[in-house]
């Protein structure tokens, strides 16, 4: 397929029969102009009439013996980019004014002469019927190409054989880079020429240029690539456009088959990688686990990321597979080698950082929150997702302790009365020991020696006294902010306070007690939680 087959040009109509005695009397070296259509004018404006490339035909009965309204006519026929002016001489003109000449020779604007009477009809019927069937043959030729693509999308292995039937189609220059990688340029050029087309590539993004056209490659909403046409000559056509994001479309599609395959490839790796979590290897079998599967990394720190799906409806495993390889894909554009291993209704990744170790956590809740706010999580997935994260280890034999902690934050996550989307167990400081405490004492007991008498008040009485010691130690003895924050006045405030000292002491703000009344406050929100949670599974269970 010809590039130029697509494009008629004024070069092209003058070899045309009904042209054999027409000549180029200006503007010759505008012949390549492109035309779309061909218009009959014989009136003196058209401003209205043109929608550019159009090859005008005309006796120049509208302006004869009128050289500055011809002049004036040529002018338009510029500002609406017509491709050229053919005139037939004799019935109403007998030659083309100098400054007309002059204007289009400046502006290498065709204009051809008969010189003799010519049928306007047979040359419009004749060009017509050219360019609709050039049309017809662009959808047949498009057609076909985005057949054979698909028919070869089925053995194709890369998508260099993609970027080939593609400069087959086109025979344009192609440019197409995977999201972090180099530039690949089908067919290949030196350097200096890559570098020099590199330049104009980065240009467009402040500058158009309709010698370049390019689309980016999504695939969870995430741009993983981009493909460039370059042509040195001509203007990227409409042809070329529609050939350029069918290919698109078809990489788009291979990439997303090549992600499944990987999928796989993944699931029967599980019995290792879960052998890994628990602490089974060594440094030395996970040194050639890596050299066997091709990863590559920077760095010996990883980090184990949990995510919990909380069914909303009854099947979820489609979501498990796409939710796998958008984690995946939004974690490893943050600087992350990510390997999962899926178990029930919850995936757990193992995170090794191949960048900075400083922006570590930040680019985990870049992440993370990215995840969270994608179209797919918030339209179309049939679970909730709370997400744990263990602690930070820089070694990879030691992937098994972030697991542990990324359990533990899972086990506090769901006992807190607040449940955010995610944590990171970095920061759940008190509520780790409290989860200690609870393994090895009984914590209702514990709470009950500071904090029942509190309670028991509020029971018989309704006098709010747990939430105003919770607000008032949070403001730091603020009564000022503890009142504002309670929505009651500085009076009702001091009667509380004034209560909770009859109960807790007088000394209940000093230093060591004020630390043991918020731990406790901390333990009493902590049990609630769980209470609650046991209460909730044996209401399910009665259901």
């Amino acid at each position: 397929m010809i590039k130029d087959h697509f494009h008629l040009t004024v070069a092209d109509i003058l070899k045309r029969k009904n042209f054999e005695n027409a000549r180029v009397i200006a503007g010759e070296k505008g012949i390549q102009r492109f035309v779309k259509w061909v218009h009959v004018v014989e009136v003196t404006s058209i401003r209205n009439l043109l929608n550019g490339n159009e090859l005008i035909l005309s006796t120049g009965v509208a302006w004869r013996e009128n050289t500055d309204l011809f002049v004036s006519m040529v002018k338009e026929f510029l500002e609406n980019q017509a491709a050229g002016l053919c005139i037939e001489m004799g019935t109403y003109m007998t030659e083309i004014p100098t400054e007309v000449i002059e204007i289009a020779n400046e502006h290498q604007f065709p204009i051809i002469v008969f010189s003799q009477e010519v049928p306007f009809v047979q040359i419009t019927q004749d060009i017509h019927s050219m360019i609709i069937n050039q049309q017809y043959q662009k959808i047949s030729d498009l057609e076909n190409y985005s057949q054979n693509l698909n028919k070869r999308l089925l053995t194709i292995e890369s998508y260099e054989d993609i970027l080939q039937c593609m400069y087959s189609a086109l025979d344009l220059q192609i440019i197409f880079r995977l999201k972090n990688k180099e530039y690949e340029f089908v067919p290949h050029i030196n350097q200096h020429d890559q570098k020099s087309m590199i330049i104009q590539l980065n240009a467009l993004k402040t500058h158009t240029c309709e010698n370049i056209a390019s689309s980016p490659i999504f695939l969870f909403e995430q741009e993983c690539a981009e493909l460039f046409i370059y042509s040195k000559d001509l203007p990227i056509s409409e042809y070329d456009l529609l050939i350029l994001d069918r290919t698109a479309t078809a990489i788009a599609q291979h990439l997303l088959r090549d992600m499944y395959v990987e999928e796989k490839k993944r699931a029967e790796e599980f019995e290792w990688l879960y052998g890994w979590l628990e602490g089974e290897h060594s440094p030395e079998g996970i040194s050639e686990y890596f050299v066997q599967n091709g990863i590559k990394t920077k760095t010996n720190e990883a980090v184990v990321l949990i995510a919990k799906l909380i069914p909303l409806k009854e099947k979820i495993t489609q979501d498990v597979t796409y939710l796998k390889l958008l984690f995946r894909s939004v974690l490893e554009q943050n600087g992350f080698t990510a390997l999962s291993v899926e178990k029930r209704n919850e995936i757990t990744f193992i995170l090794v950082n191949n960048r900075a170790k400083k922006n570590v956590k930040e680019r985990i809740k870049t992440a993370i929150e990215s995840i969270i706010e994608s179209e797919f999580i918030r339209k179309q997935c049939s679970a909730k997702i709370m997400i744990a994260v263990g602690s930070f280890i820089g070694n990879l034999h030691d992937v098994h302790k972030s697991y542990q902690s990324a359990k533990e934050t899972q086990r506090i996550q769901q006992k807190m009365s607040i449940k955010a989307n995610y944590y990171f167990y970095e920061d759940l400081h008190l509520y780790r020991l409290i989860s200690q405490m609870s393994k090895h004492i009984n914590l209702q007991e514990f709470a009950a020696e500071y904090l029942q008498p509190v309670i028991h008040y509020d029971q018989k009485y309704n006098g709010k006294l747990l939430e105003t010691l919770k607000v008032y130690l949070e403001c730091n003895g603020s009564k000022q902010e503890a009142a504002s924050r309670l929505y009651i006045v500085r009076q009702t405030l001091y009667h509380r306070l004034q209560k909770l000292e009859n109960i807790l002491g007088e000394d209940f703000m000093e230093h060591e007690k004020r630390v043991a009344i918020e731990f406790m406050l901390l333990v009493q929100d902590y049990l609630a939680s769980s209470q609650s949670n046991v209460n909730n599974n044996q209401y399910r269970k009665l259901e």
